[in-house]
């Protein structure tokens, strides 16, 4: 058997169309997805989650996005608009919003991702790439595809699954694992095991071939299977060639609370930031225009990631401000993440916890979670 070869300086990708799906389970997110899909949930100050699969694939030559939705798609649709933050409005390929399959068929119970795949299938068909890039949102890193795709085609695999790996599986987190040989074939792959015995992780990226994917789609649909990752991945190992391609650099899946709050309070450490943001190109996301973070007289702050527009007068520490935050004097935040123009007044005290967007905690009020089960105060609470 051909050993992996792994070359630097992947090849054109003008024939790699993706699809980033959209249309999985938030139930390990639920209180900040009860009023937006995953793809849109806010991240790292300014950011959603939607941002990093997008701006990997931009930056890695892929030009064509197709983008599968399933419930509360709004406030995806209001950030990506025509993806001109991404280049992405083009008149040829740029970006397709492909609705959920209830669009097509009405009272049809949800069965699975796959049937948003099959309910697509039109938009993967007359596509003129030949082979398909299939991401997820969940999962932030910064991702150069190029190398991965050209091991894929020199090692001529049917699926290459990329994956990292990790010895430390955060608690109440739900992990994809594979087990590979000594030549990284895939020869095993578990959703959300109890014992986790294998350490490679997948990264939900998957490359093949666009009339492979349309055949495994065709074949898992005609047997009533309508999951993507046990029954089109994990159904074919035996008779496909599916081979896993390492990735080294920082990368956080997001499959719980637990997780969306480490991986916030992680980007705070200046190398994962480097790694995340800077290392194989900008991350790109909606523009908004306002002024920089203002700090008042007798302001603190210590290793904290604010956008632009917030308002701090009061003490701040390694903690994760959105934009047009407002922490009043005597105010204290320790370990926190306040989303999008919430507000703290005078002498309140927050530490480990998660407000959503516009959120206001009233003068003199104490909050308090624990540093592996974070209070969450949902959007436009008032406390």
């Amino acid at each position: 058997m051909m050993t992996p070869v792994y070359r630097k300086g992947g090849r054109n990708m003008n024939n790699v169309m993706a699809i980033i799906n959209n249309a999985l389970n938030e139930s390990f997110l639920e209180q900040l997805t009860s009023h937006r899909s995953l793809a849109s949930v806010p991240f790292a100050a300014r950011y959603r989650l939607i941002d990093f699969p997008l701006s990997n694939l931009v930056n890695s030559g892929v030009t064509n996005v197709g983008i599968l939705l399933q419930t509360k798609y709004r406030s995806l649709m209001d950030h990506i608009g025509f993806g001109k933050a991404w280049d992405l409005d083009r008149k040829k390929n740029g970006l397709f919003l492909l609705p959920p399959s209830h669009i097509y068929q009405a009272n049809t119970p949800y069965k699975g991702d796959l049937q948003n795949f099959y309910s697509n299938l039109e938009y993967i068909e007359k596509s003129n790439q030949e082979y398909v890039i299939i991401t997820s949102p969940n999962v932030a890193a910064n991702i150069d595809y190029r190398d991965a795709f050209n091991y894929h085609l020199e090692n001529n695999n049917d699926i290459t699954i990329m994956y990292k790996k990790i010895n430390n599986f955060r608690p109440n987190t739900q992990y994809s694992v594979i087990n590979t040989d000594d030549n990284d074939r895939v020869i095993d792959m578990q959703v959300d095991p109890h014992q986790k015995d294998y350490k490679k992780v997948s990264l939900q990226r998957y490359i093949m071939k666009k009339d492979l994917l349309l055949a495994i789609i065709d074949s898992c649909v005609s047997k009533g299977k309508w999951d993507f990752v046990k029954n089109a991945i994990i159904g074919n190992l035996d008779s496909l060639k599916v081979y896993g391609y390492p990735f080294h650099s920082y990368a956080t899946i997001i499959n719980s609370i637990n997780g969306y709050y480490k991986s916030n309070l992680e980007i705070l450490k200046p190398s994962v930031w480097q790694d995340i943001f800077l290392k194989n190109g900008p991350i790109y996301t909606k523009p908004k225009d306002e002024a920089p973070t203002a700090y008042k007289n007798g302001a603190r702050a210590q290793n904290i990631l604010a956008a632009n527009g917030c308002l701090i007068e009061g003490a701040v520490e390694n903690s994760v401000l959105f934009r047009g935050v407002k922490v009043a004097r005597g105010a204290v935040v320790k370990n926190s993440i306040i989303m999008q123009k919430s507000e703290l007044g005078k002498n309140a005290h927050l530490e480990n916890v998660i407000l959503d967007k516009d959120v206001k905690i009233t003068a003199n009020k104490s909050l308090k979670g624990d540093i592996n089960l974070p209070m969450i105060v949902a959007k436009n609470t008032s406390i």
